[in-house]
């Protein structure tokens, strides 16, 4: 038996925001491979205005540790490269005059177990901040029971509704720490 209820509804609102945010954060993270979605958080004085790297250019990878960005206005060139020196993606580009090129080196079994860490650093928190939105739902079931807006056994479906839910979305966390976790440690 399900009950309606709008605090119930916010956490699962607020859960799902959570594990977008932690998706964005993984894809920050390189793995093996170039990603345009890698240069996504960086930013670009365009003519005084700071605009995504994605929205001045064509961004490609044409092979697997290469990108390539190929400018709308060649007369940023310089700013961009600045930007992405300034980012902590570590990649210095090359550029032709019209098209700049990031290679991403091969990264090492070190490393990779570095990023592995970091992963799972941010899974850990992200499954922490579901964990404290479950808390914050059942304060709202305590305060409504309370005040006798939700019955006793409505109150204890309602607890068991929230661990449900709890538990779905920090196995779904898990589940994108594993899909990352095999994307790192590929070669």
């Amino acid at each position: 038996m399900q009950i309606k209820h709008e605090a119930l509804e916010k956490a699962e609102s607020k859960m799902d925001k959570t594990l977008s945010v932690l998706r964005k954060e993984l894809v920050s993270i390189r793995a093996g491979r170039a990603n345009a979605q890698l240069l996504d958080g960086i930013m670009v004085d365009y003519y005084g205005t700071p605009t995504p790297i994605n929205q001045v250019g064509n961004i490609a990878a044409p092979e697997p540790r290469l990108l390539t960005i190929s400018l709308w206005d060649a007369s940023i060139l310089h700013e961009v490269e600045k930007a992405i020196q300034a980012s902590d993606l570590g990649i210095n580009p090359a550029n032709d005059g019209k098209v700049i090129r990031l290679a991403f080196p091969e990264i090492t079994g070190e490393k990779r177990q570095e990023l592995v860490k970091l992963a799972k650093k941010k899974t850990e928190e992200a499954k922490i901040a579901i964990r404290s939105i479950r808390r914050d739902a059942n304060e709202v079931f305590k305060k409504d029971k309370k005040s006798s807006a939700v019955t006793e056994d409505d109150y204890e479906i309602l607890e068991k509704e929230i661990q449900t839910l709890t538990d779905k979305k920090t196995k779904e966390a898990e589940e994108i720490l594993a899909a990352k976790e095999k994307e790192i440690l590929e070669i």
